[in-house]
């Protein structure tokens, strides 16, 4: 009996000392794995730094002229008018993408508000004009579609 309970325990530290071992390979294994990635991480946070600073020498304004100046017959480059550029929220967008207000802007609609809902407050809700079809559009099939435009 006593050499049997032996031969099972030797079994079982057997299987134990294999699962550690394989444990321990593959440990060492994903901290190889890690190095190389950080490396690889490295190595592409110094390539970014470089193109930053190549980006920084090729967009100088001084280089930028003088080709500008070097090039002027082929590319006839004209200086941007000031009544040619627009703000961002004068742009047309998606709904979705429209910037929120100020806080300020807000506060002031939000005050003129109360005051009028103070004022009007047995007053009945207006109608939205709704624009009159255009002639012959009992015909058409999009008669009941109403056309929007961009709110500003």
């Amino acid at each position: 009996m006593l050499k049997t309970f032996d031969l099972v325990l030797i079994g079982v530290m057997t299987a134990t000392a294999a699962v550690t071992y394989t444990i321990k390979h593959r440990a060492e294994l994903k901290l190889e794995e890690v190095h190389r990635l950080e490396a690889e991480i490295k190595l592409e946070k110094d390539t970014i730094d470089l193109l930053k600073a190549d980006w920084a020498l090729q967009s100088q304004p001084n280089r930028l002229e003088r080709l500008v100046k070097a090039y002027d017959d082929e590319l006839q480059l004209q200086p941007t008018e000031s009544t040619a550029l627009v703000h961002a929220k004068e742009l047309p967008m998606l709904k979705s993408e429209v910037p929120v207000p100020d806080v300020t802007e807000a506060k002031a609609s939000a005050k003129g508000a109360t005051v009028a809902g103070a004022k009007g407050a047995t007053a009945k809700a207006q109608p939205i004009p709704v624009p009159a079809p255009h002639a012959g559009a009992e015909d058409d099939a999009d008669a009941d579609e109403i056309e929007t435009g961009s709110v500003e």
